[in-house]
């Protein structure tokens, strides 16, 4: 059984650590920290911070915006499988991650794994929750554009004797994902949006360095304010660059 600290360290004018952070088993090893360190000091220390998480945030959108296409296309296949002992377990699997709250998987996976052995980083946790939980959404949007391609592709395949395997990689995928360019950006948008929930597992982001802020200085409408408008100004940069995208596929 795992026990857990709740760390509130430092002061204005020192490093300050916060979070939540499981106590290591007897004679377990533990690489590293993922409690995060807020400089305390002003100016340029809060600009390096405030850069730091921005790539952070960054880098936890790409890396769960890839593992969410990437398995969210798998499934899309394996639920075309001729056999149901494949599609009945997919199926299942995938409506339990859809209809469960994104932050109860984070606790789980945290929380929950390092009791049977399973032990990874809060940022590795993270990225992979975000990911699972988006690959059961982009899988329909994989689905439908599988769908929408027309049956004569099909059958113009099967007439030129085309292998199954090429068959998917030469004519319809391409078609497929054509199609769903925008769906899947606006799942890239909500990914987004959904980042602060990882500070619930110690992962700081922008939002977390807002909270942490306003708890040192004690005031709140500005940091969280100008957090709220880069996400705004993110998202819609992200949504003009998917404009751009589908104008140019749609060619």
């Amino acid at each position: 059984m795992y026990d857990y600290d709740l760390l509130v360290v430092g002061s204005a004018n020192a490093d300050l650590v916060i979070g939540v952070q499981r106590r290591p088993a007897a004679g377990e090893t533990v690489l590293g920290s993922d409690l995060a360190v807020h400089p305390g000091g002003k100016g340029a220390n809060q600009a390096v911070a405030a850069a730091r998480l921005g790539a952070r945030t960054a880098l936890l959108l790409a890396l769960g915006s890839v593992i969410s296409f990437a398995l969210g296309l798998v499934w899309a296949l394996l639920m075309r499988a001729p056999t149901r002992w494949v599609r009945w377990p997919v199926g299942a699997v995938t409506e339990f991650v859809r209809n469960t709250p994104l932050l109860v998987q984070l606790f789980f996976l945290f929380y929950v794994l390092p009791e049977w052995g399973l032990t990874f980083s809060a940022l590795t946790t993270g990225v992979f929750a975000i990911g699972l939980h988006y690959s059961t959404y982009t899988m329909q949007v994989y689905r439908a554009g599988i769908e929408a391609v027309p049956a004569g592709q099909w059958e113009a395949a099967t007439a030129l004797n085309l292998p199954r395997r090429r068959t998917w990689t030469a004519v319809i995928l391409p078609q497929a994902i054509r199609r769903v360019v925008p769906a899947l950006g606006n799942y890239v948008i909500s990914m987004l949006k959904d980042t602060p929930l990882l500070m619930a597992i110690t992962v700081l982001e922008m939002l977390g360095q807002a909270r942490l802020y306003s708890q040192q200085h004690f005031r709140f409408t500005e940091p969280l304010t100008v957090i709220g408008v880069a996400f705004v100004l993110v998202s819609y940069l992200a949504s003009l660059l998917l404009r751009a995208l589908e104008r140019r596929l749609v060619r």
